[in-house]
């Protein structure tokens, strides 16, 4: 059989994880101090998250659970985890999810270009070497290609593991999925096993276009993100755009959130709500009419049909809802 060199050498970094008898993994040194800290952190990076958003991620750290964060498009799912990211030190792995992904993208695969010139160069050289041998080279570290999966795995440093838009693969990639996070490891038929010896941080991302199994929701701690409300929006607008008045912040919140109630194509995102605001100041306007909202819905509406709608409507009313 042939030498396990990867389990070898992650005996010697400091072996796997270790496991309680319940077959929880052993959190390791905690990230954060409390609720209020996670919160107060975030807030200092420029993500305002509310307690019950600052809890699971608090949990999620202590209990070493994956995070499953859905909502509609757009309500700052990807932009939490990068948060969290900057705010413990760690490097992002981002995954990015589409219809099609197999193993071979989101985990790992052999760099069969480099294999076949190693086998070429022997033939040249003529070093009459036996295929176990040769085997035995060209399936070493130097030829492997990690992917998401496995670089946030077998990571020495402090990772955040981002798997935007779980949703869009296929069962048998979630599958993949649910297998990787569950054991913190994973086997590679030439190499051996590799196991986490410093376990991420997960995100999964969902934006509900498909029903995900009953099994990753189960190993995963759950988090709902929807619109904001307007005056966490509004806080959201002033801390993230520079020279913007209150008054206008409370316009930009208030416009937005009656173009969410109204039957559109798309409602516009907290980044385009950003995008607008941003575009506001760079005009000068320090207070909005229904004519200069209809000049710039273009920044917060991406479809026709949308922006005609939304400009009858502005100027069929005397300003923004404020209601």
């Amino acid at each position: 059989m042939k030498p396990d060199r990867t389990e070898r050498r992650h005996a010697d970094a400091g072996g796997p994880p270790a496991v309680d008898p319940m077959g929880f993994f052993d959190p390791g040194p905690p990230r954060f101090g409390s609720i209020t800290d996670v919160n107060e952190r975030l807030a200092g990076a420029g993500y305002l998250a509310d307690e019950g958003m600052s809890s699971v991620v608090y949990l999620a750290d202590r209990l070493v659970k994956p995070v499953l964060v859905e909502g509609p498009a757009g309500t700052g799912k990807t932009e939490l985890a990068k948060s969290v990211a900057r705010i413990t030190g760690s490097r992002l792995v981002r995954l990015q999810c589409y219809e099609g992904l197999d193993e071979s993208k989101a985990l790992y695969e052999w760099n069969y270009s480099k294999q076949l010139l190693r086998i070429q160069a022997e033939q040249v050289l003529e070093e009459n070497r036996g295929w176990e041998e040769i085997e035995e080279d060209i399936f070493g570290e130097g030829f492997l290609l990690a992917r998401p999966l496995l670089e946030a795995i077998r990571s020495v440093e402090p990772v955040v593991l981002l798997v935007d838009e779980v949703d869009r693969v296929e069962l048998e990639t979630e599958a993949l999925l649910l297998e990787v996070l569950s054991e913190y490891q994973v086997s590679i038929p030439e190499l051996g096993t590799i196991r986490a010896t410093s376990l991420p941080m997960v995100f999964l991302t969902s934006n509900n276009t498909r029903e995900l199994s009953e099994a990753l929701k189960r190993r995963c701690l759950y988090l709902h993100l929807d619109y904001p409300s307007i005056e966490r929006e509004r806080a959201i607008v002033l801390a993230r755009v520079p020279g913007i008045s209150h008054e206008l912040a409370d316009q930009v919140a208030r416009i937005v959130r009656s173009l969410r109630s109204m039957e559109l194509k798309k409602h516009p995102s907290v980044s385009e709500t950003l995008d607008w605001a941003r575009t506001l100041v760079l005009l000068g306007v320090d207070s909005i009419d229904a004519e200069q909202a209809g000049a710039t819905l273009n920044i917060l509406l991406k479809y026709r049909s949308d922006i005609e709608r939304a400009s009858k409507e502005l100027a069929g009313t005397a300003g923004p809802d404020r209601s």
